[in-house]
């Protein structure tokens, strides 16, 4: 009766689990289709974009790489793409450094400035970038900020609150005996975070750059805002002059551009997922 009843339950989870499988896969199609759509235009000529958008290329349609070769003359892709990554980069590096020696000082000291200090990264999440972004903007031209490594440190301050509210949820799960046993053996603090903490951190930190990375990456307004854009274009500023006047809109060139601002997060992300699940605590303290 036992086995039998085992066995029925088996076969529910069997059953339950190809629903969920189909269910996923066409949630994952749904979700994937709109950059399918956009590759496979980026090989038409523009003028079947419109009438033909969800056809794949044929002999008549099929243009090679016109589309990719018009969209970086017409925009300077490659000097974007340079300042994207300038700023991206080092954003994020600044972001997950500061925040994480920030957290992990949060975690640690039990002081009411420090619990004032966290709950003021918590309400920053919740201010609007509306409410903030004319005066930021002038705060930004008065301190010179409009550069790509000026404004590295206006993202510092925007991306602050959610990686500290990560971060310290993260390092309160951290065992105190590691960084105990770091001070016995001779580390000072400096070399507690770096040899010890750090380490421990770093399925946060991936995730808190991926997270970063794909919203600075994409960012439109704020660079717009801050950055001298006579000077300094991101990616999504260039692609923006691809719309001309009257409302005409080269769709080739831009969805040649839209396929190649993409590749490097898709890449990004793909290279990082695997640090996320894995539990870098799990067994730092052994007996």
């Amino acid at each position: 009766m036992a086995k039998k009843v085992a066995r029925i339950g088996e076969d529910e989870v069997t059953k339950n689990g190809w629903i969920y499988t189909v269910i996923f896969t066409i949630v994952s199609i749904i979700f994937v289709s709109p950059i399918f759509i956009v590759f496979m235009n980026s090989f038409k000529q523009k003028s079947f974009i419109n009438l033909q958008p969800f056809s794949l290329p044929t002999s008549e349609t099929y243009v090679k790489w016109e589309n990719y070769t018009r969209g970086i003359q017409q925009i300077g892709f490659f000097d974007a793409f340079k300042n994207s990554l300038i700023i991206t980069v080092l954003s994020v590096l600044l972001i997950v450094l500061c925040t994480s020696m920030c957290a992990w000082y949060i975690s640690r000291v039990e002081s009411k400035p420090a619990s004032a200090l966290y709950y003021l990264f918590a309400f920053s999440m919740i201010i609007p970038f509306q409410m903030v972004m004319f005066t930021l903007s002038k705060v930004a031209d008065m301190l010179r900020l409009t550069t790509p490594i000026g404004i590295v440190l206006v993202y510092l301050g925007f991306g602050a609150g959610l990686a500290v509210f990560m971060f310290v949820g993260f390092v309160k799960g951290i065992p105190l005996e590691v960084e105990e046993a770091a001070i016995i053996d001779g580390c000072n603090p400096i070399q507690t975070y770096f040899l010890v903490v750090l380490p421990i951190l770093k399925p946060t930190c991936i995730t808190v750059s991926i997270l970063q990375t794909m919203w600075i990456w994409n960012d439109y307004l704020l660079p717009y805002l801050v950055l001298d854009i006579t000077e300094y274009k991101t990616i999504p500023i260039a692609i923006q002059y691809l719309k001309g006047g009257y409302g005409s809109v080269d769709w080739g060139a831009m969805m040649a551009m839209l396929v190649l601002a993409v590749i490097p997060i898709i890449i990004f992300y793909a290279a990082c997922q695997k640090y996320i699940i894995k539990g870098v605590v799990a067994g730092a303290v052994k007996g």
